[in-house]
């Protein structure tokens, strides 16, 4: 159960920090700032959560992750399946916090669907967001198995790879489809959207379930042949 609380914990700090930045100063394509924020953003805080829950959960806070993780052999079925329930759980709670937040504050989402993912940087072609999603995940997920794996040799500096890759995933990521490599973030602000009236986040989701499951597995496969003697 700690291990569960500690996903849900880390995956509702990565939306409220995460989403929540982007949701406050957008993702400005002229000036590139609110790119850059929000990029910050999510990987900063992989690197406050990596360090604070990581020993207790191995922080994944992403289903991608955990699927890395499992067909790598990190982690049994029944741990997978409870980790990604207590992750999506935690992303929910997240965007419902924000929620609550900006509408308390009279605060202007400028995201407009609290910080849901989206298709439009991609002419809203389907196909070119699943593939932009599988490719980020897939470089995400393969920087998480090999700062991970026993014969890394990076010290204590693991945490920090993996929010720095982040950070650049998302640089790439956020004009083409928000950036996603992760479900439970994707799901958490497009339900709450939803519930506030705006269904778009919904229509696309599956986008950002399936592309980082399969850039997930495939990262998995790869590394496992890389790395095998």
């Amino acid at each position: 159960m700690k291990k569960l609380l500690a996903e849900f914990i880390g995956t509702m700090t990565l939306v409220v920090l995460g989403c929540g930045t982007a949701m406050l100063v957008g993702c400005d394509a002229a000036s590139g700032s609110g790119y850059l924020l929000t990029a910050l953003a999510f990987g900063l805080t992989i690197v406050a959560m990596a360090y604070s829950i990581g020993n207790i959960s191995g922080c994944h806070i992403n289903p991608a992750v955990s699927l890395g993780v499992l067909l790598s052999g990190g982690m049994k079925l029944k741990e997978f399946v409870s980790y990604i329930i207590a992750q999506c759980l935690g992303a929910l709670a997240g965007a419902g916090l924000l929620a609550l937040i900006f509408n308390l504050g009279n605060v202007t989402d400028r995201t407009g669907g609290y910080g849901s993912n989206g298709i439009g940087g991609v002419g809203d072609n389907a196909f070119a967001g699943l593939l932009v999603e599988i490719v980020l995940t897939f470089i995400f997920v393969i920087a998480i198995l090999g700062v991970t794996s026993k014969k890394a040799s990076h010290g204590s500096f693991g945490g920090l790879v993996i929010g720095l890759t982040l950070v650049v995933v998302h640089i790439l990521g956020i004009g083409l489809t928000g950036t996603s490599v992760n479900p439970a973030r994707s799901i958490g602000p497009a339900i709450v959207a939803a519930i506030s009236g705006n269904t778009d986040p919904i229509a696309s989701l599956w986008v950002f379930i399936v592309g980082p499951l399969i850039g997930a597995a495939l990262a998995a496969i790869v590394y496992k042949y890389l790395e095998k003697k």
